[in-house]
């Protein structure tokens, strides 16, 4: 998304001094990257907000912005709101809670993340990203073909405006870039991490299907004037001239009647298991041949089949001798590396967020969701549009 200011706010920080050559931070360096930041409840207009590290969150604010969820993007008080019209107060609070807090615990985890990246990024890196953003804004307006009011109105109905938009995607950015600079590990991968590597991955991404591709004269003795035994006698004489040298395709064209002729009998490559009757029997017989190879004529009810096998795979793995697959392999370690130690520092920056007062702010985000859900439209609206 980023790619060239990404690159050179890359370079520039790295300049800056990140060291790339550091092994992946132990849990003591963790910890004293996720120093504690006070989090506080105070009193805000219409109720509470939390400030984090000096950020001010309002209720309006994570109701009101999309954000994601379970992968998918939303905005809290249009997604939950069928649940609060169908349930009370109590039982709506029960079923949406933990889904919830983790929105919440979200938004406090990436503020501490953008304040760490900052302090490690420094002053200088602001025009970098404005110019990234700037980047991205224009791509969003591209994407309504270029219309600025309707991209503007597609951002108000994200709950953003320009600004907004532009200071989401820096702030997006010098995570991205604060996380895997400062948990980098780029320690050498060894062979016993690359055999481990690939075993765990082979079912997914290195298991290949048994494969074959194949030309096939398809004659249907309904289709000649003649018997049967005639569609098994041109079968055989069309056999002695392909073994003759005659050209395979231009000999399909000419005399079979399926429905891959015009293209000289060529099928697309088939999982031989795949093939229904009658052409299944063709599967065993491809089996029994070696690519350039001729099979038949095969005499099933119906069709009688000559066929030429163009390639043949066997179901099994990609080799771990293949140095695509090794490479492959080693970026998946190391990206492994890299999720483990991301997933740890959240995983105390969201300590960080339980310590403070988080749950009320929930508790009180659940009540705005609920009543304004409840409100009839005309006056949600009107309220929305106070705040």
């Amino acid at each position: 998304m980023y790619r060239y200011p990404f690159i050179a706010l890359l370079m520039l920080l790295l300049a800056a001094g990140c060291d790339n050559q550091k092994s992946g931070p132990t849990d003591a360096e963790l910890d004293r990257i996720a120093l504690t930041q006070k989090i506080e409840l105070v009193e805000a207009s219409g109720g509470v907000a939390l400030v984090v590290a000096g950020e001010t969150v309002t209720s309006d604010e994570i109701i009101g912005s999309m954000t994601e969820m379970n992968g998918k993007i939303i905005i809290p008080k249009d997604y939950f709101r069928p649940l609060a019209l169908a349930n009370d107060f109590e039982k709506f609070r029960n079923l949406i809670k933990e889904q919830f807090d983790e929105i919440v615990l979200d938004r406090i985890t990436n503020i501490l993340l953008v304040q760490h990246a900052k302090r490690r990024a420094g002053s200088n890196v602001e025009e970098y990203l404005e110019k990234a953003a700037e980047s991205e804004l224009r791509k969003f307006v591209l994407g309504y073909g270029g219309d600025e009011v309707k991209a503007d109105e597609g951002l108000r109905k994200l709950g953003m405006d320009r600004e907004s938009f532009k200071e989401r995607q820096k702030k997006t950015l010098l995570v991205q870039w604060y996380l895997q600079s400062e948990l980098a590990d780029t320690r050498p991968v060894t062979y016993r991490e690359l055999i481990d590597g690939y075993n765990e991955m082979k079912d997914q991404y290195f298991s290949r299907d048994a494969r074959i591709t194949f030309r096939l004269i398809d004659i249907m003795p309904d289709m000649l004037s003649a018997p049967v035994n005639d569609a098994e006698k041109l079968a055989n004489e069309l056999v002695e001239r392909i073994r003759a040298g005659e050209d395979f395709a231009e000999l399909a064209k000419q005399y079979s009647h399926g429905h891959r002729k015009t293209f000289g009998g060529l099928w697309q490559p088939v999982q031989p298991g795949s093939l229904a009757a009658p052409y299944n029997v063709l599967a065993a017989e491809a089996d029994k041949i070696e690519p350039d190879q001729i099979a038949g004529p095969v005499v099933v009810e119906g069709h009688v089949f000559i066929m030429k096998l163009q390639a043949k795979q066997v179901a099994g793995y990609e080799p771990f001798e293949d140095p695509d697959v090794q490479r492959l392999v080693e970026r998946k370690v190391l990206l492994d590396r890299q999720n483990s130690a991301q997933g740890r520092l959240k995983t105390r920056l969201r300590e960080e967020a339980r310590l403070g007062r988080a749950n009320e702010f929930v508790d009180f985000c659940l009540k705005e969701i609920y009543t304004l859900s409840r409100r009839p439209e005309s006056d949600a609206d009107s309220e929305a549009g106070k705040k």
